[in-house]
């Protein structure tokens, strides 16, 4: 089997990729946590030990685990990579046309343990001016305008969440057009470990879907039809994916990841779950996650409501064959060949419920089928799972949270066995 490649949600997982707070985190203020997508300010040094003790478990289990900011860090070693990654983090757009030239040759002097620092946890003018921008208040008229802690580079907290940005699907991946702008600019940094370290860039790896064939990390339109995020992207096995389509992932995008999908014969069919737009349920793995081959753990009050379709591979001038499903997780069934997918529910009354799907209880991580990762402050979902027989391994995460996360949003799976 190839050293990369994910083939289901629940098969054994071997290699995921993971971001500890960071300098991104420290810089979350009452201010500005809403523009940057969290809902509270973080005690990083809490969530730093949250996140430790969640790797540890993963490594404990076997998992190998590769740490984001280091794996940059690598390939900013290199100059063909470090030119190309602050080419596209700094632009006439991100830094005014004045900076541009000046701020890119500061950055290509950094070591490489510290640009890939910044380049996540953001960089205020502060930090540049006493040494590389002297003068260019006089200049500048982002510069000028500017206070000293400002940004030149924006703080990239969610790179914690490292589901989103791209997303592997059997022997390939995706890199993800974001819906808020807040996120757009991790790609690049994603897009660069997948470029140019030596784990991925020796071949045999296929690019499914890039967003910066548009030219950066935006795509190219700021709405959710043009936008794909990869808490909404899960193949299940079976040679079907499934994909959540609502407030962060667009018809458009479901279509054209399904045209290159569906004609390269990696998937056959690709069940669309079309989701309401809610910030509680962002993505379709907030409220349905698989704990082994044939259950499910689900938030009923939204899915429920999902109106289910499945592409196909069309036939003649038809590119694909789209029928309309009566059931969500009848469909998901038959995908996966079990007659009836058993259906764990958010735990508790209906306010117990509603509480632990916003702190993530259906927001879980399969290490293997049946034996699962899930934040200990879901206590009634976690007890539901026990009682069907999943084998639940409990980490702290009042911290990790606060950006809408459990161990689903914070593992971007590498390596993982079919089912």
């Amino acid at each position: 089997m190839s050293e990369f490649g994910v083939y289901s949600e629940v098969g054994r997982l071997r290699k995921v990729l993971v971001h500890r707070p960071d300098l991104s985190a420290r810089r979350l203020t009452p201010g500005n946590h809403q523009d940057l997508l969290f809902d509270d300010v973080l005690w990083v040094e809490r969530a730093m030990e949250e996140h430790d003790a969640f790797v540890r478990v993963l490594e404990e289990e076997g998992v190998r685990v590769y740490r984001l900011a280091s794996l940059l860090a690598d390939v900013l070693a290199g100059k063909e990579a470090r030119r190309w990654v602050i080419e596209r983090a700094v632009h006439p757009m991100t830094v005014g046309r004045s900076a541009c030239g000046s701020v890119r040759a500061c950055l290509m002097e950094m070591e490489p343990g510290a640009l890939a620092e910044h380049l996540i946890g953001g960089l205020t003018r502060s930090e540049l001016e006493c040494i590389y921008l002297e003068g260019m208040t006089r200049s500048s008229l982002q510069v000028a305008a500017s206070d000293p802690d400002s940004f030149i580079l924006p703080p990239l907290p969610n790179t914690l969440y490292t589901r989103d940005t791209s997303s592997w699907i059997c022997g390939g991946f995706t890199l993800n057009p974001m819906f808020w702008p807040a996120r757009r600019a991790e790609v690049v940094n994603t897009a660069a470990i997948y470029r140019f370290h030596p784990l991925f860039s020796n071949g045999g790896i296929r690019t499914w879907y890039s967003c910066l064939d548009h030219g950066n990390a935006a795509p190219p339109a700021s709405s959710a039809t043009a936008s794909m995020e990869g808490g909404d992207i899960m193949p299940i096995g079976r040679d079907t994916l499934l994909v959540g389509m609502g407030e962060r992932t667009g018809g458009p995008m479901v279509e054209e990841l399904a045209r290159v999908l569906l004609m390269s014969g990696a998937v056959e069919r690709i069940i669309v779950a079309q989701m309401s737009h809610d910030r509680a349920h962002m993505h379709l793995d907030t409220v349905c996650t698989m704990l082994d081959e044939s259950t499910v753990t689900v938030f009923p009050k939204v899915v429920e409501k999902i109106r289910a379709f499945s592409i196909r591979p069309g036939e003649g001038e038809r590119i694909f064959e789209v029928t309309r499903e009566e059931d969500f997780l009848g469909a998901v069934a038959d995908a996966l060949g079990v007659g009836r997918l058993l259906v764990i529910p958010t735990g508790g009354d209906e306010y117990q419920a509603a509480r632990e799907q916003w702190d993530d209880g259906n927001n879980v991580l399969a290490i293997a089928p049946g034996r699962v990762v899930a934040y200990d402050r879901n206590t009634c979902t976690n007890r539901n799972f026990e009682k069907a027989g999943i084998d639940v391994i409990e980490i702290a995460g009042s911290e990790l949270s606060r950006g809408r996360g459990g161990g689903h949003c914070l593992t971007c799976p590498l390596k993982r066995d079919p089912i």
